[in-house]
């Protein structure tokens, strides 16, 4: 019973994007128009990591100051580098599930937003 109202509350009550993936939120009547909104959008995404690694780094070093320790900020630094060589590793492996076809890069591209957009939600939690 417990299954079932997961599921049920699941599909009915998630809004519908969320589960929609950055190509669907593009819209576009050809695969063209599609991959240059994703495009686009993938350069917002990054440009918005950007400015909240900034923020973060900024708060990292406050404390760095306030605590007398250089931790905070190499470990950010560390951690966004690893988190940059796994978004791009496991977007390589989500464009290759694509075996090939023309919609590789379009695929690519939306992994990079989804996890570049979750990265900045991470990078804001870290501000204070």
């Amino acid at each position: 019973m417990n299954k079932t109202v997961a599921i049920f509350t699941f599909f009915f009550c998630t809004p519908l994007a969320a589960l929609a993936d950055p190509a669907s939120e593009c819209g576009g009547s050809s695969q063209v128009e599609i991959a240059a909104c994703v495009s686009d959008t993938l350069d917002r995404v990054d440009a918005t990591v950007a400015l909240y690694l900034g923020f973060a780094m900024a708060a990292a070093q406050e404390l760095d100051e306030v605590t007398g320790r250089k931790v905070a900020a190499p470990a950010l630094t560390s951690s966004q580098d690893a988190w940059a060589a796994y978004r791009d590793a496991h977007c390589e492996y989500v464009g290759a599930t694509f075996g090939g076809g023309s919609g590789t890069g379009i695929g690519i591209n939306s992994c990079r937003i989804e996890m570049g957009r979750d990265r900045a939600k991470d990078l804001m939690r870290h501000t204070q």
